[in-house]
Parts: structure tokens; C-alpha cells; sequence
């Protein structure tokens, strides 16, 4: 309806006089236009379908009035006209440059200049505009070269204007230095290197140059540190757009940096074998291992000779008309503020690590996103990531963006959107065969697999990827098919940290679209041993599809090779208590115990009923007569408590008592606890998984113990998913508990008797983790130098011993990679300096509706959504 109104409206003003002069009638005319029935009062205003063709253009002066509408004239209100405040106009202006393919950008930019300084004396629109600018630089990194163009624009119409933003942009450059936000840097820096045109002298080249400085003096110092090689990344990631500005004399300069970054660049980081994503023998369509800075080096150091092409950057500073683009290079110029780089440089708040790039589209017949020879490659993955990681507080927006990267980047870098893979062989000449959804899912799927710890919850770039796949999953959906495939062909040579992401995302995704997956493809891989890399991935999957759904939904979407893979068992609510068998041992006092806990009787009725199993056990000789009391006592818990979670918590917590003080009298038999429940849920292991969870929070287990019991006996449960998270789960109780009490070193105000107590508890839980971390050393290592005397029954198989060997290995790898990882962190935590007493500010009332803080919007870890949507397929 609005748009008719709007219709009329403007029909009123611009053709209200055609045939009399009337034009204030037309306007009643045409306010009374609501909707299809009312054409002909529309008509009046010339807006309407009679008003164009018929001549109604006047109201009183121009057209026949009806005689039922002279009263309606009278009693009906006229609309209240609304215009859209000035500095809303251009806050949407801005805020969507470049997103609307259908718009000449130059013209955008042109137009939100113009109206910028011809509203200079208004204040609020003008410290609005500057506000947004920057804001759009740190958020969305994609709008950077259009920023600055209407920068450049305004220079050749206001110049005081861009010399107020210069000095706001390095005021906030200063202070992401301080904090050690090096991504805000590097976004601040590229935002100044597209600007470099209106700069005087050397301009940003005085910024890289003192990075570069002090990146040297901290490689001499310690070339293990990360700071240093972080400075040099963002002043390789700054050239380029040094490079798409107009400026004109910057080839000498940035070919001396970039020779000057070599010693620093061209190394490779001690650190980068801890973060291989492909540590096993790789097959052929993998990237070899290589680290982002040293690839950027040789990508500049080639567009160097080549002349600076970089044709995938856009260049809106290239104005349309001639007299536009003469006022750019002739507009004035500006001398650059200077930076202060503090004498100890903060590593920010997330650990630096060396980067490695990651590509699931490598060595494909056709090309679909950039190789690693281009420096293509790197420019849109980093503008691609920043965004991905900017942004998690929004999964909608972020998908968005990465559906339209087309709009932000020069024409003809990208095919056409869902363009089918086939159809690429029939590209002519040297046109750009990049799917630009190929280059978008590649850059999520690298954080996603980011090594040793992503930036956000993996639930984040699951949600990514569902969403963008309802946007445009005839786009997105062959991309993930083919994604897929490839990951899937590489399994057993990822590493065994990345292949869990994999599983865990796998089956998450495929749950959103109907279960739905050409499992026909791998029907081959069924047939190979439990311990092959690849069958240990489709058990998992599936496990976790079980744990998303239920057993008979999942059987059901499957191939008939895979039905065996599903058994009856699984597909039960609640699993069998085994002591119903009379032929189990200890079956009557096992159904005796369960009786009693039914009953919640006391443990001084219950204690008889162990004594007997305690003197049964004896006579058969059994080594430890406390083992089988307590597999009659837990999986009786397990049998009462298998309605719900809450059931078995509340069962737990009545007999904690007694599964307290079964660990300090028998280790074997506080491994027991973790047999029963394993053994009990042996067809259900995730919630096998859960419990075992809530028996760690209770301290009924201790880490070692899940240690022992994952790891200590049987090879082939290293390649079972679930133990695996079991174990990975217990790990990281332990080392977040020294996190969180470390931290806890920062809260202001904290007497020194605090801090000592605090100090020495940290202390003890690093002793405690360095143990857990030398015991899984030597039991892995065994594992892997085939030396575990438990390998010896594997029916004697070599195929299989070798397989075991080789999960060994992985298990080895991550497990030392994580506690290198927390080892790190404890000494980067013990150089913090004490946080700054709080200053107390007067507290202001807050805007409705404005957030005040953006973590209150971040997506919660169990936030994604779960629910199937049958109507396509993710997936193809």
C-alpha cells in the first residue's frame, strides 16, 4: 500500500497542473489514493493509472468531482508528509555503498561527498560521518577502497574535512596499538594505503617503515616471538592498496620494502610444524604446507615486476566524468600525523600463532578460486576472514556478505554467481574462472580447520555455512558437495584435531537439510577395518547424525551397505540391563542393587548386597573384588538414570558418597566407573560421554583416570570419535582451570594475600597438567612406536597394527601441540602487567535501542539452528 501512496504522492506534485492550476487539489486527490478501488480520487493527483492516461491531473480545476465525494473531501485527514532527516539519508547512503549491483559505485560515491560537504556546518551529520567511516573500516573491511574514494572526492571539495579524518583515524590507529588489536591496525593501515594519493611525501610508507623497525628489533631479540612477523604481514596486506590508489610514485618505495621485509617474511616460524593442517602423507590435491607471510612475499615480490596489476582490487577513485577525475589529481595534499609505538609491544588479546594457508578447492581441473601464485588469493582471503571474524554477532549479515563478495571487488573477477562447475571448461581466453561462492566457503572452512584454536566457537562458522546455504543454496550447495569430497579423500592424512571439526560440522550441517548426503559414493569404504581413517570417520558421522535425531530417522536416509553400520540395539531408548541375563555374573546381586536404588534406600542397606559380590569375588580369585561392586552399583545408576540427563544427575549426586570413595581405594576400580558407563551406553557413546562429563565435575574421576582408561589399553579405541572428544573434553577441564585462575590475576583490587594464594594455586594446577601431559606422552608414544603390548593380540594383522600405529601418531601430535599451546599461554600470562584500577565516570542513560555491548548479541554455543529444512538440499 505504501508504495501506491508513495506513487501518488509523487503524481500529485510533479503533474498535479496539467490541465488547471488546481495543483492543491490534486494533492487531496491524490491523498486519498489508499489502494486498487480508489484509482480514480488517485487519478486526481495525474499519479494514478486514470490520472496519466485521462487527464486527470487537476483535483477541482482539472476533472469532474463526483458527488459522493464532497463530503469525503472534508472528513478525511490529509497524510502527514515525511522527510527523511539529512543525516539518516546519508548514514543508508554510506552504510550500503557498493552493495547494490544495479548502482554505479563512482556515482555513490560522488553523491554521498557532494551532499557530505554541502551540509559542512552541519556538526552532528559531519562528526556522523567521520564516526561511520571508521566504523565501516573496522567492521567491514570490504568497503574500504569505497571509503576512501568519497574521501578522495571530499578532498577536491572540502579539504578540511580530510584533514579532521586523518588525524581521527591515526588518534584510533594509536590506541589499537596500544591495546595490540592488530587486525584494527592492519584495517586502519589499508584504509590510509588506499588514501596514499592525497598524502604528502612518503606518507604511509613513514608507518611501515617504523613497523618494520620494530619488528626487526623484536626477531633479533627472540625469533620464536610473533609480534614481529604480525607487523610484517600487515605491512605486506598494505602495499597492495598502496599500490590501487592513485597514487602515482610509489613503485620504488614499496619494491624497497618489500625487499627489506625478505629476512623476516621468507623464514619460515619455528612455531608453523605445530600448526600443519596436513602433517600425514598428503595426496596430491593438497596445498603443501605453506605459511601466509613467506606466501605473500613472493606474490608481491612477483606483482612487482609484473607492474602492479592487481586487478581484483576495485579502483572507485576512477571517476566517471574527465573534470571529475582532473579535480583528483590536481585536489591538495596532506601531511600524514604520526604514530607512537610503545617500547613493549602488547601481543593483543588472542595468542599469535603463524598462519598456514588452507585451500579446499587446491589443484581441481578448473580453477575455481585463486592459486597460490596470485596475490589474489591473499587479498581476498584476509578481506574475506576479517569479515567472517568481525562480524559473529551476526551470522545473517555475515552470510550476506559472503554471498555478494562479487559487489566488492573489481568486474570481472568472478564469474557469474552459480555458474555450475561444468560449465567453467567453456570460459574463453583468459576470463576469470573464480566462483565467487568457491572463494567465500574456502575462506570459512580455513577458520573452521584454523590451527591450534579458531577465533570463535565452531558453532559460528557452522552457522555461516547453513545460512549461507539458505540464501543461495543453488550456489552454495555444489560448493559444500565438492568441499566435502575433498576433505573426505584427505582424512587420513589431516591432522586428528581437524578431522573431528570435520565430523562434528559434517553431521550438524547435514541435520539442517534433511540428513540428506550421496552416501553412495563412499558404499566402497564400508567394507575397510574399523581402524582405516576413513570407516572411522562414517561410524563417527553417523553416531553424531544418532545424537542429532534418532537411530531408525538416520537408517532410514541410508544406502543397504550401511544398514549393518545401525544395529538394533541402537535404535532402542533405553539399552538392556545385562544383569537381567542370569548368565552374567553377580546377576541376582546386581538386580538386588538396582532394586534397592529404586527404592533409594540407604548405602547401609545396600552395603550387604556389595559385601556379598566383595566375597563372591574372592572366591573366584578375581584380582580386585571392589571391580565388580562397582559394575553392579554404576550400571544400575546408568539403568535408573537412562530417562534423562536430570534422571542420572540426580541419581549420581544421591550416591556420590559411595563413588567418591571408590577412587582412592582401587584406580582399577575408578576406571571401572568409566567402563560401566561406556559399556552400558556402548550403542549410545555421546551420552556414554555426557556422563562421564558430569563424573569429572563431581571429582568421582580424576583426568588421569580418563586418561588411562581412553588410551592405556585397547588400540582400537584411538580411533573412535567419542573417546577422542572424551578425552579432549577432560584435557580442556584441566587446562581451563588454570586459565580461569590465572585470570582471576587481573581483577583490580586484590590484596597481596590474594595474590600469593592465587599465584600458588596456579602453580600446583600446572604441575598437575605437566603430569596428565608426560603420562599421555608415554602412552601415545608407545602407541606409535608399535612397542604397547597390548598391539600384540590384534589378531595378528600387520594392516592393522600399522593403522594403529598411525592413530598413535595423530593422537601424539595433537595432544603435544595442545599443551604446548597452554604452556605458551602461562608464560605470555606471566609477563601481564596489573590491571589499572577502574575509573569511576559518570554513568549516562542509554539510547533504546542502541547496544551498548556487542558481545550481548554474539550466538550462543548451542544457539545454532537445528531445525531441517526438507525443501532442498544442503548439500550436493
Amino acid at each position: 500500500m505504501a508504495d501506491y501512496e508513495r506513487g501518488a504522492e509523487r503524481g500529485g506534485e510533479n503533474r498535479g497542473g496539467y490541465q488547471g492550476e488546481g495543483g492543491d487539489g490534486g494533492n487531496r486527490g491524490g491523498d486519498r489514493g489508499y489502494g486498487y478501488g480508489e484509482r480514480e480520487e488517485r487519478g486526481g493527483r495525474g499519479g494514478g493509472y486514470r490520472g496519466r492516461y485521462n487527464g486527470g491531473g487537476g483535483g477541482r480545476g482539472g476533472g469532474r468531482k463526483r458527488y459522493r465525494d464532497e463530503d469525503d473531501q472534508d472528513r478525511r485527514p490529509q497524510r502527514r508528509r515525511y522527510e527523511e532527516p539529512l543525516i539518516v539519508k546519508v548514514r543508508k547512503q554510506l552504510l550500503s555503498i557498493a552493495e547494490s549491483p544495479l548502482k554505479r559505485v563512482e556515482t555513490e560515491v560522488a553523491e554521498i561527498a557532494k551532499t557530505v560537504c554541502d551540509n559542512y556546518d552541519d556538526v552532528e551529520l559531519r562528526d556522523s560521518f567521520y564516526d561511520l567511516s571508521l566504523q565501516l573500516v573496522v567492521e567491514q573491511p570490504f568497503k574500504i577502497p569505497f571509503v576512501a574514494a568519497v574521501v578522495m572526492v571530499l578532498n577536491t571539495l572540502k579539504e578540511e574535512m580530510v584533514m579532521q579524518l586523518l588525524e581521527r583515524t591515526i588518534k584510533d590507529l594509536n590506541k589499537s596499538i596500544i591495546k595490540g588489536d592488530w587486525r584494527q591496525v592492519k584495517l586502519y593501515m589499508k584504509f590510509l594505503g588506499s588514501l596514499q594519493g592525497l598524502l604528502e611525501g612518503d606518507g604511509v610508507f613513514t608507518i611501515l617503515q617504523d613497523f618494520l623497525t620494530k619488528a626487526l628489533d623484536l626477531q633479533t631479540e627472540n625469533n620464536e616471538e610473533t609480534i614481529g612477523p604480525e607487523l610484517v604481514k600487515i605491512i605486506l596486506l598494505t602495499i597492495p592498496y598502496i599500490m590501487a590508489s592513485s597514487a602515482t610514485d610509489a613503485h620504488e618505495k614499496a619494491a624497497a620494502m618489500i625487499e627489506n621485509t625478505d629476512i623476516i617474511a621468507s623464514e619460515p616460524h619455528v612455531l608453523q610444524a605445530l600448526v600443519d593442517p596436513y602433517p600425514g602423507d598428503a595426496k596430491d590435491d593438497t596445498i603443501a604446507p605453506v605459511g601466509v607471510l613467506s606466501l605473500l612475499q613472493k606474490q608481491l615480490q612477483a606483482e612487482s615486476q609484473n607492474g602492479w596489476e592487481l586487478f581484483c582490487l576495485p579502483r572507485p577513485w576512477k571517476m566517471i566524468e574527465p573534470e571529475q577525475q582532473e579535480a583528483l589529481t590536481t585536489a591538495s595534499r596532506h601531511t600524514l600525523p604520526t604514530i607512537a609505538l610503545p617500547e613493549v609491544v602488547n601481543a593483543g588479546p588472542r595468542p599469535l600463532f603463524p598462519e598456514l594457508y588452507f585451500s579446499v578447492y587446491a589443484n581441481q581441473d578448473v580453477e575455481t578460486v585463486p592459486p597460490i601464485t596470485d596475490i589474489s588469493s591473499c587479498l581476498l582471503r584476509d578481506a574475506l576472514v576479517d569479515t567472517i571474524n568481525i562480524l559473529d554477532y551476526n551470522r545473517n549479515a555475515t552470510a550476506k556478505f559472503l554471498i555478494d563478495i562479487d559487489c566488492y571487488f573489481a568486474p570481472d573477477t568472478f564469474v557469474k554467481r552459480a555458474t555450475p562447475f561444468d560449465r567453467l571448461r567453456d570460459v574463453e581466453g583468459d576470463r576469470s574462472t573464480w566462483k565467487p561462492e568457491d572463494v567465500a566457503v574456502d575462506a570459512v572452512f580455513s577458520q573452521l580447520f584454523q590451527l591450534p584454536v579458531p577465533e570463535h566457537k565452531l558453532v559460528y562458522y557452522h552457522a555461516v555455512l547453513t545460512e549461507s546455504c539458505k540464501i543461495a543454496p543453488a550456489a552454495i550447495a555444489p560448493s559444500l558437495g565438492r568441499a566435502i569430497r575433498f576433505l573426505y579423500r584427505n582424512v587420513d592424512s589431516m591432522d586428528l584435531e581437524l578431522s573431528s571439526r570435520f565430523m562434528d560440522w559434517f553431521s550438524h550441517h547435514l541435520s539442517n537439510f534433511g540428513f540428506t548426503w550421496k552416501w553412495t559414493e563412499w558404499i566402497d569404504d564400508v567394507e575397510l577395518s574399523d581402524l582405516d581413517p576413513k570407516k572411522a570417520f562414517i561410524i563417527g558421522s553417523l553416531d553424531k547424525e544418532i545424537r542429532l535425531s534418532f537411530a531408525q530417522r538416520i537408517k532410514g536416509t541410508l544406502p543397504p551397505p550401511y544398514q549393518q553400520l545401525i544395529t538394533e540395539e541402537k535404535e532402542k531408548d533405553t539399552p538392556d540391563f545385562k544383569f537381567d541375563d542370569p548368565s552374567t555374573p553377580f546377576s541376582a546381586e546386581g538386580q538386588e542393587i538396582l532394586a534397592l536404588l529404586r527404592k533409594k534406600a540407604t548405602e547401609e542397606e545396600i552395603q550387604p548386597v556389595v559385601d556379598r559380590i566383595h566375597a563372591l569375588a574372592v572366591e573366584q580369585a578375581l584380582p580386585d573384588p571392589l571391580v565388580p561392586s562397582t559394575d553392579a552399583y554404576v550400571t544400575s545408576i546408568c539403568y535408573i538414570g537412562s530417562k534423562s540427563l536430570s534422571h542420572v544427575l540426580s541419581c549420581i549426586e544421591r550416591c556420590k558418597d559411595r563413588l567418591l570413595a571408590i577412587g582412592p581405594v582401587s584406580p582399577v576400580a575408578r576406571r571401572q566407573i568409566i567402563t560401566s558407563v561406556m559399556q552400558y551406553w556402548k550403542d549410545q557413546p555421546g551420552i556414554g560421554v555426557n556422563i562421564i562429563d558430569k563424573l569429572l565435575n563431581y571429582t568421582i574421576l580424576s583426568p588421569q583416570s580418563v586418561v588411562q582408561w581412553a588410551i592405556g589399553s585397547e588400540g582400537k579405541r584411538l580411533s573412535q570419535s567419542f573417546v577422542y572428544e572424551m578425552v579432549e573434553a577432560t584435557v580442556g577441564k584441566v587446562t581451563g582451570r588454570i586459565r580461569q585462575v590465572q585470570l582471576s590475576l587481573r581483577v583490580p583490587g586484590l590484596l597481596e594475600e590474594q595474590k600469593q594464594l592465587i599465584e600458588k594455586t596456579v602453580e600446583m594446577e600446572r604441575i598437575n597438567m605437566r603430569e596428565l601431559g608426560r603420562e599421555m606422552d608415554e602412552l601415545l608414544t608407545a602407541w606409535a612406536n608399535g612397542s604397547k603390548d597390548q598391539e600384540i593380540e590384534m589378531d595378528g594383522r600387520e594392516e592393522d597394527r600399522a593403522l594403529v600405529r598411525g592413530w598413535g601418531e595423530r593422537w601424539l601430535r595433537v595432544f603435544r601441540r595442545k599443551f604446548a599451546v597452554e604452556e605458551a599461554w602461562g608464560v605470555e600470562a606471566s609477563r601481564w602487567v596489573a590491571a589499572p584500577e577502574p575509573e569511576v565516570e559518570k554513568v549516562q542513560e542509554a539510547v533504546v535501542g542502541e547496544v551498548k555491548n556487542p558481545e550481548e548479541m554474539k550466538i550462543d554455543a548451542d544457539g545454532a539452528d537445528g531445525a531441517e529444512y526438507a525443501d532442498f538440499e544442503g548439500i550436493n
